[in-house]
């Protein structure tokens, strides 16, 4: 396992661990998971307490940046597959929205994050929700299987983003939608900050300029990519270089 695999499969699982014991009504910031000081600190505040109600959790297991279910726009009978499914947040929002006709995936790599999402499936009541032990680059789930694409702050984590993207292409069926939350580069970091591994773990180094995701979106077929960037970083060294981008693409 190379070693910005391995730091990103150590820190998320040292999170699992804290949010599997997390007190009731305790977010993950007050559990202290921003070690690297990143923006993955389970703080988005994207989600109403009424849609988390419905599947029995709470916004402190969210590690996002943004809440890709509401970019979706999911409708009943649709299947959803999530990248990067963490605690399983927005694969249960998912399977509630689509209900008993659809179907929601979740792919991780930590075998500590698919206990945990598994186990609060289980909290949730969902039976239309499955987690599927695997990499965003090798999705494990067959050609045209899916309706839509979502991922919450995680394709920025994979080294070989065109490989993550080219995946979602070719799960997607015609006319399937990919819409994500990711974090993206917005000037030029300091090469320092590009070399640590804390910094790559932290949803931080591995972002790339819009630019740049826009064409991975078209060389691997997808058509009408839209970026909306509704948040930047004030952090030292990164201070308003990233930000939190809303990203939405179709395949034809």
């Amino acid at each position: 396992m190379n070693q910005v695999i391995e730091s990103v499969r150590s820190r998320y699982s040292k999170v699992a661990k804290q949010l599997a014991v997390i007190p009731t009504g305790q977010t993950i910031a007050d559990a202290g998971c921003c070690q690297a000081d990143g923006p993955d600190c389970g703080c988005s505040g994207s989600y109403s307490a009424e849609e988390l109600k419905e599947i029995g959790l709470s916004d402190g297991i969210s590690l996002g940046c943004g809440n890709p279910t509401i970019l979706a726009q999911l409708v009943p009978g649709q299947v959803v597959l999530d990248l990067g499914s963490g605690a399983g947040l927005d694969v249960l929002l998912s399977a509630k929205r689509v209900g008993p006709g659809g179907h929601a995936y979740g792919v991780d790599m930590t075998d500590e994050m698919l206990d945990l999402a598994r186990s609060n499936a289980e909290k949730s009541g969902a039976t239309n929700a499955t987690f599927l032990k695997g990499t965003i680059e090798r999705v494990p789930l067959p050609d045209a299987s899916v309706d839509v694409v979502i991922s919450n702050c995680v394709i920025n984590l994979a080294e070989d983003k065109g490989a993550v993207i080219r995946e979602a292409f070719r799960v997607l069926r015609p006319g399937g939608l990919f819409a994500v939350a990711d974090m993206v580069e917005l000037e030029s970091l300091d090469p320092t900050i590009r070399e640590s591994l804390d910094s790559w773990a932290g949803c931080i180094s591995g972002t790339i300029p819009i630019d740049e995701y826009r064409a991975a979106l078209l060389d691997a077929g997808f058509a009408d990519p839209d970026f909306q960037v509704h948040a930047t970083e004030s952090m030292p060294g990164v201070d308003g270089k990233i930000g939190s981008a809303y990203i939405r693409a179709r395949r034809p």
